[in-house]
C-alpha cells in the first residue's frame, strides 16, 4: 500500500516553530493533536504515544491487571505482546465468522476467577460488538481494552470510535488512515487512567524526578505531530475511497462460490484498513495459498492478515489449552483469509484488473479440473 499524506511544505509550516524553539518533542504540536483528537472522538482524554503497541502495554500496566486476559487470537501479535510484557496470561477468543471481530459469546466462556480483562480487536476497522462486550465487563467485573489500531475514523451506530471501554488505543503507522509516520493515541474518559499513562509515558515520571510508574519512553515528537495534525482533515475522505474501493471488490468477487466477506452493519462504518475475503477451497476449487501465488504471479502481491492466529504462534502456542477453548473456528478463519491491494490513491480500474485477475484465475482452474465431455 501507499499512504495518502498531506502536502509537506504544510507538515513544514507546522513543525517550523517547535524546530525553531529547539523542543522537538512531547510539548505543543503533541499537546494541539491530543486536543484536536479528543474533541472529534467525543473523548475527555487523548494522550499522545510513540506507538499503538507501547499504549497498549501502558494502559494494561495502568488498570493494575493481574492473571489472565481474554483476546481475540485473530488479530496481528502486538495486541498479544501487550499482555505478554506485562506478565499477564493470554487466553484465546473465537471470532465470529461473519464480523471476524472476536465473538462475546466465545469470551463469556474464557471468564475465570483468573480473568482480569478483555482485550477486544475492531479488525481492520469493522467495529466490534461494543454493548455485548460492555455488558459482559460489567456483569463480570472486569476492565475493557479496544486494541483501534486500525479503526480511526470508525463508527458504531454513528458514534466515533474512541470512547468506548475503559481505553482503546489507535496506531498512526503508515498504514493506517492518520498517519503520523509511527506513533499511537490512547483515548479514554477516566482522568486517573490518562494521567497514569501521560506519566509512564515518559518513564513513570511526572517531573519530580522520582518515578511514580514503571514507565517508558513512549513520547511522541512534535514532527510526528505535525504530520498527524495536518493528516486529520484527511481521514474522512481516505474512509470513503476505501468503502467505494471494498464495493467494487465486493460486487465483483461475489459472484465466485466459497468467497465470503466481512460483514459490518449497515449503521456502522468499517475504515476498510485492510480489504480481505475468505476462501473455501472446497467451494472455489483453489487453495488460498495457490491462489496468492497465481496473483503474484500477475505481479498482484496479497496478504494473509493474520496468518497463522496468536495461538499457532511460537510465542503464544504454550498458552493455548484445546481442552480448555476450542478455536477450529479461528483457525478456519485464518486458513482461508487473503487480503487484497487497498490505499486511496488506488484507481478503480486497477481494482477491477485485481478482481477480474482473481476471477480469471479461479475460473482457469476450474476448467482444468473439469472432466471432459
Amino acid at each position: 500500500m501507499r499512504p495518502t499524506l498531506p502536502d509537506l511544505r504544510e507538515v513544514i509550516d507546522e513543525y517550523q516553530s517547535a524546530y525553531a524553539s529547539g523542543l522537538l518533542t512531547n510539548s505543543g504540536l503533541v499537546a494541539r493533536l491530543e486536543g484536536a483528537v479528543a474533541e472529534r472522538l467525543g473523548v475527555k482524554h487523548c494522550v499522545a504515544v510513540s506507538s499503538c503497541t507501547s499504549g497498549l502495554m501502558m494502559v494494561l500496566r495502568a488498570l493494575g491487571l493481574s492473571g489472565e486476559v481474554i483476546l481475540p487470537s485473530f488479530t496481528f501479535f502486538a495486541t498479544g505482546h501487550a499482555i505478554l510484557w506485562n506478565g499477564l496470561t493470554p487466553v484465546f477468543a473465537n471470532s465470529d465468522l461473519d464480523t471476524w471481530n472476536v465473538s462475546p459469546g466465545d469470551v463469556e466462556c474464557q471468564i475465570t476467577e483468573k480473568t482480569s480483562a478483555i482485550v477486544a480487536v475492531h479488525l481492520y476497522g469493522n467495529p466490534c460488538d461494543v454493548p455485548a462486550l460492555e455488558r459482559l465487563a460489567r456483569r463480570h467485573g472486569l476492565k475493557l481494552i479496544f486494541d483501534a489500531a486500525h479503526a480511526f475514523g470508525s463508527t458504531y451506530r454513528g458514534k466515533t470510535i474512541g470512547a468506548f471501554g475503559d481505553a482503546e488505543v489507535f496506531s498512526l503507522s503508515p498504514t493506517k488512515l492518520l498517519v503520523a509516520g509511527e506513533g499511537g493515541l490512547v483515548t479514554t474518559n477516566d482522568a486517573k487512567l490518562a494521567a497514569a499513562v501521560r506519566a509512564m509515558r515518559n518513564y513513570g515520571d511526572v517531573g519530580a524526578y522520582n518515578p511514580e510508574w514503571l514507565g517508558l519512553n513512549a513520547r511522541m515528537t512534535e514532527f510526528n505531530a505535525a504530520l498527524a495534525l495536518r493528516g486529520l482533515s484527511l481521514v474522512d475522505a481516505k474512509v470513503r475511497r476505501r468503502n467505494a474501493i471494498a464495493r467494487i471488490y465486493t460486487e465483483l468477487l461475489s459472484s465466485l462460490p466459497g468467497v465470503r466477506f466481512q460483514q459490518t452493519h449497515a449503521d456502522d462504518t468499517n475504515t476498510y484498513k485492510d480489504y480481505s475475503i475468505h476462501i473455501n477451497p472446497g467451494m472455489l476449487g483453489i487453495a488460498r495459498d495457490a491462489l496468492a501465488h497465481a496473483l503474484l504471479r500477475e505481479n498482484i502481491e496479497t496478504k494473509k492478515y493474520f496468518y497463522p492466529p496468536l495461538h499457532q504462534q511460537l510465542l503464544y502456542a504454550k498458552f493455548h489449552d484445546p481442552a480448555r477453548n476450542d478455536l477450529s473456528q479461528t483457525e478456519y478463519l485464518a486458513d482461508g483469509i487473503l487480503s487484497l491491494p487497498i490505499y486511496e490513491s488506488l484507481p478503480d480500474e486497477t481494482v477491477r484488473a485485481v478482481a477480474e485477475t482473481l476471477k480469471n484465475i479461479v475460473e482457469s482452474r476450474s476448467n482444468r479440473s473439469a472432466p471432459a465431455a
